[in-house]
């Protein structure tokens, strides 16, 4: 299980981003260009208090992620196809989510796989990103069987 982040624009949503990632064991991808300038030194700190973040893989853009992909492309949208909890993860998804100004563009909206909204009540447009992102990647291990095991 993998969670990308689609030309992210606000830098404390990747800092958060990659929290998730080393708190739940899952490499995090980041496809640029950023809204923010990005260097090893900025991902580093962004980490914080959580010591060296988890596997960080940047790509310069969209093409060079495709092509490099591990698994199927689930793409988070409020454009989405299935609601989250009717969807079937595997182990080696790709949670992929938008900018936070604008989503992702038309090419790799049809470029995913699958795509998948979170339900929310009635009037509400959407969530923070890395809100969305935790509810995603949380069920996405649930269902493959691989949260992190603390006893280990």
């Amino acid at each position: 299980m993998l969670l990308a982040l689609f030309q992210p624009d606000i830098p404390q949503n990747l800092g958060a981003a990659l929290r998730l990632g080393a708190c739940l064991g899952v490499g995090i991808h980041v496809i640029e260009p950023c809204g923010f300038p990005l260097s090893d030194r900025a991902i580093r700190r962004a980490a914080l208090d959580y010591g060296e973040p988890g596997e960080v893989t940047r790509h310069p853009g969209w093409a060079d992620f495709a092509q490099d992909r591990p698994g199927r492309i689930v793409l988070f949208t409020t454009r989405g196809a299935t609601p989250l909890h009717d969807f079937v993860f595997q182990p080696d998804d790709v949670l992929l989510f938008g900018r936070e100004s604008a989503g992702v563009p038309d090419e790799v909206h049809e470029s995913a796989d699958a795509r998948v909204y979170i339900p929310l009540m009635p009037g509400m447009r959407s969530l923070n990103v890395t809100v969305s992102a935790a509810i995603g990647l949380s069920e996405a291990l649930r269902q493959t069987g691989q949260f992190p095991n603390p006893a280990t």
